[in-house]
């Protein structure tokens, strides 16, 4: 695996986030998650004008928290792999969803990303100030299982919602 950075998404990114989110429609993945609307906006200004909303308390929609949208860059020719949404807290909308939403783009799954975004992100809660995050996956979903539980999560619940069983991971921050 080539090393990454996560980055605030700007303007200069749009082509590069076009393509990105581009290669989910084409192989029928509708959710991107973690993407923060991205997957359901046509606007990529409106995308970013909604990310920097949610950068404060004055400014978030009533109905979400406060949260941090990056793109995880590959450093060696700048192209987006990943995305991931960490929410600063959880409030009843985002309990059963987790502090963190990740996806990595389909060309370049299998190949540690994931774990990676997942590392970097926790770094960032941390030094936020959390001592615990929540994250949820698809019960089927062996791959994120396996990328939370690299990262030191441990299954603290399970449920079920529209027909689909999910579980919900902690990861302690405080080691």
């Amino acid at each position: 695996m080539d090393e990454i950075i996560l980055v605030v998404p700007t303007e200069e990114l749009e082509t590069k986030a076009t393509e990105f989110k581009n290669e989910f429609f084409q192989l029928g993945e509708r959710v991107i998650n973690g993407s923060f609307l991205l997957d359901y906006k046509d606007n990529y200004n409106e995308w970013l004008q909604i990310l920097r909303d949610s950068l404060s308390i004055e400014t978030v929609n009533p109905k979400w928290v406060v949260s941090d949208t990056f793109f995880a860059i590959r450093k060696s020719d700048n192209r987006i792999v990943g995305v991931v949404n960490f929410r600063h807290s959880l409030n009843d909308f985002y309990k059963d969803l987790g502090h963190i939403g990740y996806s990595v783009r389909p060309s370049e799954r299998k190949n540690g990303y994931a774990t990676e975004i997942l590392k970097q992100t926790l770094k960032h809660a941390k030094k936020l100030g959390l001592n615990e995050v929540f994250l949820t996956c698809k019960k089927e979903n062996e791959a994120s299982r396996k990328t939370i539980i690299n990262n030191g999560g441990i299954q603290s619940r399970s449920f079920a919602k529209d027909d689909k069983e999910y579980e919900v991971f902690k990861i302690d921050l405080q080691n």
